[in-house]
């Protein structure tokens, strides 16, 4: 690969982080000076990530990470695809993985970045994992068992979901498990994007 190659790509990764910054800034309702100051950062170095013209360092991006909640690994895994397929396609074997096995949960980001008005992710519930405590996301969000067994409790009511069904709610206080003995995988939306 050439060094112009290479530099391209980079460029392409580059703008690829900035965008998913602004997006995720954007989803939770935040100012570039609300940021700043919690980043304890200049509002202009800010507006540079987000425009892509400064690279934040692996500790800027980790102080970004607990900032919106999201893991870090968000950040590392721009797979930069051909140039037409940018922003557009998301090859199988370069989807961008988040969490890990420990969790319970390991999650697949589908959608080719954090623009637009929604997500997509598919998302693989290992076998007993459970989010404890109800989790609340000023969000629409909707889902699709494509195998195993989950269950959504949603506003307090608790569902019980098989390959094939399929769920819809709206800022409502939800959990979930996988009371089976073999992982659930579910495609999930979520609008606004949150990841």
């Amino acid at each position: 690969m050439s060094s112009t190659t290479a530099r391209s790509e980079q460029d392409n990764g580059d703008r690829l982080l900035a965008g998913d910054i602004r997006a995720l800034r954007k989803a939770r309702g935040l100012t570039l000076s609300e940021i700043a100051l919690k980043l304890g950062r200049s509002v202009g170095w800010v507006s540079q990530v987000e425009r892509g013209l400064s690279v934040p360092s692996v500790g800027d991006l980790r102080a970004f990470a607990d900032l919106f909640d999201v893991p870090i690994s968000l950040f590392f895994s721009h797979d930069v695809p051909a140039e037409e397929e940018r922003g557009v396609i998301v090859r199988a074997g370069r989807r961008r993985v988040l969490g890990t096995s420990e969790t319970g949960l390991v999650e697949e980001l589908l959608s080719p970045d954090l623009g637009g008005s929604f997500e997509v992710v598919r998302s693989v519930f290992a076998p007993g994992a459970e989010m404890k405590a109800a989790a609340f996301r000023p969000t629409e969000e909707a889902g699709y068992i494509v195998s195993g067994l989950f269950d959504i409790e949603i506003a307090g009511v608790w569902h019980r979901l098989g390959e094939g069904d399929s769920f819809r709610f709206e800022g409502k206080p939800y959990r979930w498990r996988n009371p089976g003995t073999e992982p659930a995988v579910v495609i999930w939306v979520v609008s606004p994007p949150v990841y």
